[in-house]
């Protein structure tokens, strides 16, 4: 390729350059038959101090050097039937090089524009056209993107790394809780006479409709509660992931007054609540589990304080129950 590329009536910028490195290594790789010295020179005599370039001949040198030593961009020489860049562009690319890539050739961009894209070069330049500013330009501009490209590769693997981690890190706190559930069955097991039985939701009314509470129960894990109470628990717990506990006070109160009316242990409530929330857990797909777990974990506690207050207000009520007083002029006096 002979020395084409025009002089640029304005001297090069430093805008040129900014976001990049102080020094800026550009490899060309050129034919064996033409030396890329009438490059070396256009950018000397554009002042670009901050490029050094390094010239190769042929193909298979070029691959050579920067698989060994680390550049800022690739400039290709196309020579059809010397040296095919489309070619050689996308060799390179197919060994998982990111490094920005300039085609030059002396063809137009109409010709050779489509194909350098398609085989991963960043831009085409046609050196009859073109001046040594504009190529500047261009190759700041490949530089920059690819490494807004590898940045942003970076970041979403971070990212995936991050959500991959909250999710174990969720599966091994219901993991623990489980266990927990299962060490406290266990015990009561060991403590509860043989005769002993837990009233059931399927004897609890629901004072807001008047109809049964229970008529079926639900699969597996909580075999006395009924899929009512378990998609109400559903829907309290979505509703706090979003709203956290602000206006959900009163449902919670009644829920709990409702589970200690049906003699609802704290072990039931937590196997219910564990339930419910590796459902919505498994439901989250890639998205953060963080947040789901911080709101239902307070859920959790804010649920056993208001079943713990109903508890200890009916064994006040067993222990000190009311007594009827006398009506006036009968009490003796």
């Amino acid at each position: 390729m002979a020395a084409t590329l025009k002089r640029s009536p304005l001297p090069t910028t430093t805008r040129v350059w900014q976001g990049l490195s102080a020094t800026i290594r550009v490899v060309f790789i050129t034919n064996r038959q033409r030396t890329g010295g009438w490059l070396a020179d256009a950018l000397a005599a554009e002042n670009a101090r901050r490029v050094i370039l390094e010239e190769v001949a042929g193909a298979t040198a070029g691959l050579a050097r920067l698989r060994d030593e680390v550049a800022d961009a690739v400039l290709v020489s196309h020579e059809p039937g010397e040296l095919d860049a489309v070619e050689l562009v996308s060799g390179y690319r197919a060994g998982g090089a990111d490094e920005a890539v300039v085609v030059l050739g002396n063809q137009s961009e109409q010709e050779m524009a489509a194909a350098c894209f398609e085989a991963g070069a960043d831009a085409y330049v046609c050196a009859h056209t073109t001046t040594t500013r504009n190529l500047l330009w261009i190759v700041a501009r490949a530089i920059q993107r690819n490494q807004l490209v590898r940045e942003n590769r970076r970041l979403l693997l971070a990212d995936r790394q991050r959500l991959q981690r909250e999710r174990d890190e969720a599966e091994r706190l219901l993991v623990q809780q489980r266990a927990l559930i299962a060490d406290l069955e266990a015990i009561q097991r060991q403590t509860t006479p043989r005769s002993a039985k837990t009233p059931s939701l399927r004897e609890t009314t629901d004072s807001r409709d008047g109809g049964s509470v229970a008529r079926s129960t639900t699969h597996g894990l909580l075999p006395n509660l009924p899929k009512e109470l378990v998609q109400h628990y559903r829907d309290l717990l979505r509703t706090y992931v979003i709203m956290g506990s602000g206006n959900l006070a009163g449902e919670m109160s009644r829920l709990a007054d409702l589970l200690t009316t049906a003699g609802v242990s704290a072990r039931q409530t937590m196997q219910l609540h564990l339930q419910v929330l590796e459902e919505l857990v498994a439901g989250l797909g890639a998205r953060s589990t963080r947040h789901v777990m911080t709101r239902a974990d307070l859920l959790a506690l804010e649920m056993m304080i208001h079943l713990a207050e109903g508890y200890r207000q009916r064994y006040q009520e067993r222990v000190r129950p009311p007594t009827q007083g006398l009506l006036p002029g009968f009490d003796g006096k």
